[in-house]
Order: structure tokens, then sequence, then C-alpha cells
């Protein structure tokens, strides 16, 4: 699968953009500011329906403008398919994939894979659990529908009930049958997506430790382990027993909301005692192991959008990925801000890229001298 083609018209820094892909290595080479990273999150866009970066779609809007469209031309195989999505202020948003609009934006998820690298992943070591749940629910999510739905109802339940705790609290009211209504929908929901993370982790470990030892070339233990409040008790009756301390936080503190992905290197908490070498290295691998993942269950290669790592990284990781490319990643975009830096280092694995130079959300093909 690649992208051939991409549109935008009112999307961030872009009053237009018309540009053709190449289906291997495609660079996006600008100053700081410029709108490279605005073109990679146009592509995560057309393949998860919202941005990677931006809160909501009207942020997506450029400045004065009543609206924004994305449109993208994806070849898998024999076929193309045209995603087209705009949002206008105050209308509801249009997504559609050729003639088709979408009814639920979750049943595009899943069709278009994408996979972005970008700086500020390492927040999956040093930030709290949520962000490491977003990661894995975000692949999971791509590869079963049903996990997706029964995602979406639960948090939508686990939502209604935090905002029951917080009325009940503040009227002084025990209403248990109100919250038996919502604690079916959690177990019901919830049990689901605690078997499915449990069983993806054993299926992911592998191939992450793969790939972990591939970037530093050591045999360093690593380990990824799921932790769960319902390993330790049945859901239905971890509800039950955590009521009235519920009601006095005012939110729901027992559930798979509440999970985690602990990571670890032979000497402990990669968080506390890794290195920063070791974090990068251990967050590229999670996110190779997601191409891998993806690549297996699809049947075909995701897009790789690599946002400004050759400035994070240090020359022998780049060689490690270096490597990777040369193998063959399928369609990768990646941003720099330095062309002759990219250009030197595709030379040293003798692999051919389409160069794209951008300024001010100006866009032209890049001429080598």
């Amino acid at each position: 699968m690649h992208l051939e083609k991409l549109h935008l018209l009112n999307f961030k820094n872009y009053a237009e953009a018309n540009l053709t892909f190449s289906p291997r290595i495609n660079v996006l080479v600008g100053k700081n500011g410029s709108g490279k990273t605005n073109l990679l999150d146009a592509i995560f866009y057309l393949a998860f329906t919202k941005s990677a970066f931006s809160t909501t779609d009207q942020h997506c809007i450029q400045h004065e403008q009543p609206y924004f469209m994305v449109k993208g031309g994806f070849r898998t195989g024999n076929s193309s398919n045209e995603i087209v999505s705009s949002v206008q202020q105050g209308a509801k948003k249009v997504f559609r994939e050729g003639v088709n609009e979408y009814e639920k934006l979750s049943d595009h998820i899943g069709k278009y894979p994408v996979i972005l690298v970008a700086p500020d992943d390492v927040d999956l070591v040093k930030e709290g659990s949520e962000a490491r749940r977003k990661f894995f629910d975000g692949i999971i999510s791509q590869l079963d529908k049903h996990y997706l739905e029964d995602l979406i109802q639960y948090n939508h339940a686990l939502k209604q009930r935090n905002s029951f705790l917080k009325m009940a609290y503040e009227k002084g009211l025990t209403d248990w049958l109100t919250l038996d209504a919502y604690d079916q929908v959690l177990v019901k929901r919830g049990v689901p997506i605690f078997e499915k993370r449990l069983a993806f982790v054993k299926e992911f470990l592998p191939v992450f430790r793969k790939y972990y030892r591939f970037i530093v070339e050591e045999n360093e233990v690593t380990d990824l382990a799921y932790v769960s409040p319902l390993q330790e008790k049945d859901f239905a009756a971890g509800l039950q027993g955590t009521r009235q301390k519920d009601l006095a936080l005012q939110r729901t503190s027992f559930g798979i909301h509440r999970d985690d992905y602990i990571f670890t290197l032979e000497q402990g908490d990669l968080k506390r005692l890794g290195s920063q070498g070791q974090q990068k290295s251990f967050v590229i691998a999670l996110k190779l192991a997601q191409f891998e993942i993806l690549k297996t269950h699809k049947g075909f290669k995701p897009i790789l959008l690599l946002d400004d790592i050759f400035d994070k990284l240090d020359d022998f990781r780049i060689s490690r990925l270096l490597a990777l490319m040369k193998e063959d990643l399928g369609q990768l975009f990646i941003t720099d801000a330095r062309p002759d830096r990219t250009q030197g280092l595709l030379d040293q694995i003798h692999v051919e890229a389409t160069v794209f130079t951008i300024e001010k959300g100006n866009v032209k093909l890049y001429e080598r001298q």
C-alpha cells in the first residue's frame, strides 16, 4: 500500500498543495515551522480521521478560512481508492472513501494503516499510563474493529458514570440502581478489552525484543508487561467494592482505564534507570514492532512517517535505521531541516528518494545539484 497523491486546501499553513509521491522514500525538507510536520499530519489524518497533533478539527483550518479539505489517493495492489475529508466551521465533518460517506468514522480505522515516529514519542516512557494505553489501543484498534467499538462504548459509559458520581456527591444521593446500569456496560465492554490487551502483549513482546536487539546490537534483557486490576479481581466485584470510594473521589477508580504497560530493562524500570539512548532505542523498537505486527495482520506494509528523527538520534542508531530502510520498509516519509544530510545518509545505502522542499506552506520538488 502507498499514497500516490495528496491534495490540501486550507489545511493548517497550506492554502493549497498538490503532490505526487514516490512509492518508496519521500523526503520533506525545510526550516523549522515551514510546514513539514503538517504534511505528515495530513497523511495521518487520512488514516485516522483526525490530527496527530491538533486537539480539534477546527485547529486544522487555516487562519481566517471557513473550511479545510484533505484528499489522498491510496493504491493497494491493483486497486486505487480516494479518501476525502472536509471540515467546515459549524458543520458536521465529511469523511468518505470514493463516493461513500462514512456513517461511523470508526469504520475507516485500520483500512490504510500509518505509523508516525515523532520526537515526542519518548513520552511513552516518561509520561503516565494514558500515553501507553493510547499507543497499544491504537494498534489493536487497527486490527480489530470489535475492540475499537468496545473501547468507544466503554469510554462513553465511563464518562457518564463519572458525571453521575459527581452529581450524586454534590446532591448527597446514593442511587445504586443507576450505578448498576453503568457498571453493566463497563463490564460488558471492559472484559473483552482486558482479554485482548493481554493476548496482544504476548504476540507483541517477541517482535519488540527482536527490533530492540537489532537497534542496540547488544543482548540487553528487555521486558514489556501488561498490568491491570482485572488480573487481581473480577470486574463486577471490583466496581461494587469501590462504590463508596468512587462517590468520595467523584470518579471511577477501578477498571481497565487504570491499566498500564510497564517498560523495563535488565537493571529495572526504564523511566527511572534507562539512559536517554536506551529510552530512544526502546521507543523506536516499539514503533518498528508496530510496523511488523500491522504488516503481518494486514498482508501489506503500512506507511511510515518519520518526523525529524535524524536530529534526535546518534550516528549509530541512524545507521541501524538506514539498514532497515535498505531492506525496504515500504513507503516512507522523512522530514529533515537539512537536505544535504538526508541525501548523504540515503547515498550511504544507495537508495533513491524523491525530495520536496517546503517554505512557508509552499512545496516544490528539490533539484539536486
